[in-house]
């Protein structure tokens, strides 16, 4: 019988293929801006059907919610843009990723190949626009290297925790595609560094002679948090952490004394600083001068690369955090004398008293207290809440106010360091996540850069509950400006009424400026079928400065440094 149009199958398109590899390797969503150079690979997401497009209102926030999915998931999350712009708009967010070290796949798709390097239309070279925040960034000629570079993109993601970019330019995808050996089960293979016996040994003998032991620990110590608690009960050590970690190690540890950094206590500073030797483990801190320069340090790490980077080393480590502690604690010599632990938690027993001041004291009308706001959410929120939370002074509430529990995770722009994070995070979490309670703690200045991204959780209808300080500054600025001796300038907002104008988009909204309306109304808010959101309008000058000892004793009405105090008190 002869062949006619109506049955002849079509080649499978480079653009099918590309599909074909994301699903086969995990991918579950896309997140990105149809159009342009996308389009072919648009459709072919739609009419394979198992990766689900999310149709951002910026590529930027693609990229959050791709590095927080990829955060709450440790699996390979996916964003995109269409060339020119798409690719300059996914830049902030790919940043953050690749300094999270979260597995995140970017396609850059390009105009045609054949009008490169002749100033076309939207033309830009993401090989040199990436060239920073990436572990591999390459872009494809021809059909037959599409398969390779995706596979490698997607290999160096997982493999080395990181952004993999692949350009893909618009003459080429649509082109037939050439079958490849290209192995997409090899992606997860699970293998954690081990410590060599020498590096134990050395590790054991420094930390069996020092008189008083501290845990400077991250994140990468999630996985051994039992050992970690071994360690530091053995050792009568005071633990630090990063304000990134506090949540997922500090539940029911009992040498807890902080976290240290521009947003932590003086407790955890003491701490170290007193110390013999330190434990600096499985973190990647971005500060060094908070590292000390006279004591004793071991450092493990998973990555070589960042052993020594921030601070000298006597002992460095290339392993698997719970791996090191399983070959170091039966060489442990358990200490007795608990004098430097009990001081630690002392201090820090001090911090948390100051703390609880303007929760008692929770502000007035038109002025409600921060801390206030956050000590109630902290109380009804679910137990494995996924909190997103934008950089700024909700940082520091945050840091203070929100406690582990059972399965509790917050992500953030911890070392990027980037406003506007939280909205777009919450809405890739909750992506990933669709059964976990997803709260954005947002800023009024972050809400407001990314607006448009209400409008994205109103479309797919995600139950993201998004709860707003509404301070009318940019107040971590104001304050940075205090602490400097300078005048605050241009930091002052103009806002909306948020709530309204979040009806306004078809979301559930209220907005509280009572503190003694809050709790019934955080209730409705978390309560409710659906996205929601909640404006809080706090008090602006509520500041937070328990990092100093000096600064928290100064606290006092009226002063521009007024640590937990409540205004006309």
């Amino acid at each position: 019988m002869e062949n006619t149009d109506d049955n002849v199958k079509a080649p499978k398109t480079v653009a099918r293929q590309v599909v074909e590899m994301l699903a086969d390797s995990g991918v579950k969503h896309l997140y990105a801006i149809t159009g342009d150079s996308l389009n072919a690979l648009t459709e072919a997401i739609s009419d394979d059907g198992r990766v689900k497009f999310i149709h951002m209102r910026h590529e930027e926030s693609g990229a959050f919610a791709a590095s927080a999915e990829a955060q709450l998931t440790g699996r390979l999350a996916a964003c995109a843009g269409s060339s020119g712009p798409g690719h300059v708009h996914l830049i902030n967010g790919l940043y953050d990723a690749q300094r999270s070290n979260a597995p995140v796949l970017a396609i850059a798709s390009t105009c045609a190949s054949s009008v490169f390097g002749t100033e076309y239309f939207q033309e830009t070279n993401p090989t040199l626009l990436f060239s920073n925040c990436n572990v591999y960034n390459e872009t494809a000629v021809t059909r037959t290297q599409v398969p390779h570079m995706l596979q490698g993109a997607m290999q160096e993601a997982v493999g080395r925790g990181g952004v993999g970019v692949i350009g893909l330019p618009a003459d080429v995808i649509g082109q037939p595609a050439v079958e490849s050996y290209a192995a997409v089960k090899s992606l997860y293979t699970q293998r954690v560094p081990e410590p060599s016996r020498e590096e134990v040994e050395d590790a054991a003998a420094l930390l069996n002679e020092a008189g008083k032991v501290a845990v400077f620990a991250g994140s990468g110590c999630k996985g051994a948090v039992a050992k970690l608690m071994e360690f530091a009960s053995r050792m009568q050590a005071p633990v630090v952490t990063t304000y990134k970690s506090q949540l997922e190690l500090t539940k029911d540890c009992p040498n807890y004394v902080g976290h240290m950094g521009y947003l932590g206590m003086w407790s955890a500073e003491n701490a170290v600083a007193a110390a013999d030797a330190v434990l600096v483990i499985g973190m990647n801190f971005p500060y060094p001068g908070f590292l000390p320069t006279d004591k004793k340090i071991i450092q493990v790490d998973v990555r070589a690369e960042r052993l020594g980077r921030k601070c000298r080393v006597d002992v460095p480590v290339r392993a698997d955090a719970g791996a090191f502690l399983d070959a170091l604690l039966p060489r442990l010599t358990q200490k007795a004398d608990r004098t430097f632990l009990d001081g630690a938690l002392a201090d820090f027993a001090r911090i948390q008293e100051e703390y609880r001041k303007p929760v008692d004291n929770p502000g007035f009308k038109g002025a409600v207290r921060p801390e206030y706001m956050l000590a109630t959410l902290d109380r009804l929120a679910d137990g494995d809440a996924v909190f997103t939370v934008d950089t700024g002074m909700n940082n520091v509430w945050t840091s203070h106010y929100l406690h582990p529990a059972a399965g509790r995770v917050m992500l953030g722009s911890f070392t990027h360091g980037s406003m506007a994070n939280a909205m777009p995070m919450a809405i890739g979490a909750k992506c990933a996540a669709p059964d976990r309670q997803v709260i954005a703690i947002c800023g009024d200045g972050g809400l407001a850069m990314l607006l448009g991204e209400l409008l994205t959780i109103v479309q797919y209808q995600l139950p993201v509950k998004l709860l707003v300080a509404d301070n009318r500054a940019l107040a971590f600025v104001k304050w940075e400006m205090e602490l400097a001796g300078l005048k605050p300038t241009e930091t002052n907002l103009v806002n909306p009424d948020f709530g309204k104008m979040a009806q306004s988009m078809g979301m559930y909204a209220e907005t509280v400026d009572d503190p003694v309306l809050l709790e019934a109304a955080m209730k409705r808010w978390l309560s409710f079928d659906g996205p929601a959101l909640l404006s809080v309008v706090t008090d602006t000058d509520a500041a937070s400065f328990s990092f100093s000892e000096k600064l928290m004793q100064s606290a006092a009405p009226g002063n521009p440094v007024s640590n937990f105090m409540p205004l006309g008190s």
